[in-house]
């Protein structure tokens, strides 16, 4: 039996990550962007002297480093007294070490202002983070899309609570299908239980306001940008608009951020369509490791009533475990077919020779029994024993999400694709704590069972080329719940999946929108964080 290793704490530096989607905000003149992120540096000379090891630097923090310190300003157990330079230091020592591009890293000057504010505990933590963000390599893909968009920083105590599966939030999944004015924010998911669901929200509503301000027109981004993404115990009064709804039937709100525990399935069936059975899984992050238990009950039913055909809808999933993404693999694809099966293999950079010789991830196909999990260790998982999977895919489809599509063609799994381009990201990392900021510079690339993992610029539904995989084009549809048989993705899905042909409508939509703008439907607004794939 092949069983996943336990995660382990961020200081372990266990977690490799996947990331996705960079953070999308929301502007006065425009849609999602990089906020304030500096403009890549040119690469210049390496630096005269050698670069000492991140050792020598570690845990040792700038006195106006609130992360590393306790409400009364106290140093954390395993930091000590240090200064900004020392915390610079070691992020450069760092980069040196584990970044997968590490010979392109820019020289950049550390002591620069942009570096180098420590008037507050806000200010010391930007400028390391615009240290970290400065320092990432500035090649560019095929596209044209920075080759490195992913490496970012996170607060350590906020990286645990969600790597936990128990964001702050109001259980929203926003999406934003246009960010400038006249803006257009929806509600994409609720999580049941929520603040949000408890106060009657529902996928399709549109944002009106936030505390008085107009949210299409108004001119007060920086609420807009709060509420889409609040610290816990903020309060916001929203206005939302009901799908097909008028302003008579506006509904005002007042909700309190709090602790979310997620429900990864959301929706799950099982659709008849003459002699086919047609499961339907809902599938919202591989992050939170209660999902593991939902997906395997999900299959236990799956395989009971028989399925000769599977829906995996991945639209919102921007990463998570890889565990529980290779658990998957497995549940869809059966023992035959990946019995001793590479899911994914770990390419790191040419100094990191012990990690490229032991670097690859099984199809698991037992149960973790990691606390949270809902599972008993070593425990068979159960399989629908399928060659051909639908997945439903968009930008928002990310890291774990696009290596389960990866690793099911390494193994010669038909996979068909239902939407739009995934996000492109077949790089990780490891999560590395100092000072209690969590570092997280891409370290490896991932590859499948035959070699391939270039897909930087997102797998294309219907698309040509090594990118391109079979299937059609087709719109998010926000005025029908998930799990409609008449939404609109999951509708192609069932068309394809019953007539094996994309219907006219889809092949209309993917000759009308450009594919560089993801169809049209919408972003989500998330720290990065949440688009990754964790070890």
């Amino acid at each position: 039996m092949q069983q996943p290793n336990r995660p382990r704490t961020v200081r372990s530096a266990s977690f490799g990550a996947v990331l996705a989607l960079s953070l999308a905000v929301l502007t006065a003149c425009g849609g999602g962007g990089g906020g304030s992120s500096p403009p890549p540096a040119p690469p210049g000379p390496p630096p005269a002297t050698t670069i000492p090891p991140s050792s020598a630097s570690a845990q040792q923090c700038a006195p106006t480093n609130a992360n590393a310190r306790d409400s009364a300003g106290n140093l954390l157990a395993g930091y000590r007294a240090g200064t900004l330079d020392t915390e610079k230091q070691f992020i450069r020592s760092y980069y040196n070490e584990a970044y997968l591009w590490y010979s392109e890293v820019p020289n950049i000057d550390a002591t620069a202002a942009a570096y180098s504010n420590t008037s507050s505990a806000a200010a010391t933590y930007t400028s390391l983070d615009s240290y970290f963000r400065a320092l990432k390599s500035p090649t560019r893909t095929a596209s044209g899309k920075q080759q490195d968009q992913f490496s970012f920083t996170y607060p350590t105590a906020d990286w645990n609570a969600l790597s936990s599966g128990n964001p702050g939030g109001f259980g929203i999944e926003w999406t934003v299908i246009q960010g400038a004015p006249p803006r257009n924010i929806r509600i994409a998911f609720v999580e049941p239980g929520s603040p949000a669901a408890t106060n009657g929200l529902a996928r399709g509503d549109t944002l009106i306001s936030v505390n008085g301000n107009d949210a299409i027109n108004g001119g007060n981004v920086a609420i807009l940008n709060q509420a889409l993404s609040p610290q816990l115990n903020q309060r916001f009064t929203f206005v939302f608009r009901p799908t097909g709804g008028t302003g008579t039937t506006d509904k005002t709100v007042t909700l309190t951020a709090t602790t979310i525990q997620q429900s990864p399935v959301l929706t799950s069936s099982v659709i008849t369509r003459g002699t086919q059975k047609i499961g339907y899984v809902q599938y919202t992050t591989f992050l939170a490791q209660n999902g593991e238990g939902q997906l395997i009950s999900t299959f236990q039913n799956f395989a009971s009533q028989g399925i000769t055909d599977l829906v995996l809808d991945l639209r919102y999933n921007g990463g998570g475990y890889v565990y529980i993404s290779s658990q998957l693999g497995y549940m869809i694809a059966g023992n035959a077919r990946t019995n001793g099966r590479i899911f994914e293999k770990s390419q790191f950079n040419d100094k990191r020779t012990a990690d490229n010789a032991r670097a690859a991830t099984p199809f698991f196909n037992v149960a973790s029994g990691f606390t949270g999990s809902g599972t008993t260790a070593n425990a068979p998982l159960p399989t629908v024993n399928l060659g051909r999977v639908y997945v439903i895919t968009k930008g928002d489809t990310c890291s774990a999400s696009e290596l389960i599509i990866n690793a099911l063609r390494g193994i010669d799994v038909e996979v068909i694709l239902i939407g739009s381009t995934t996000c492109g990201k077949p790089y990780g990392f490891t999560a590395k704590d100092n000072c209690g900021v969590s570092y997280f510079p891409i370290e490896f690339k991932g590859t499948n069972a035959k070699g391939f993992g270039d897909y930087a610029d997102g797998f294309i539904p219907g698309g040509t080329g090594p990118t391109g995989v079979p299937g059609c084009a087709a719109a998010d549809d926000f005025n029908k719940p998930l799990g409609d048989q008449t939404e609109g993705m999951l509708s192609v899905a069932l068309a394809r999946a019953t007539t094996g042909a994309c219907p006219a409508a889809s092949v209309g939509l993917a000759k009308q929108l450009d594919p560089s703008v993801g169809l049209g439907d919408g972003y989500v607004p998330r720290h990065p964080v949440r688009s990754s794939a964790f070890r």
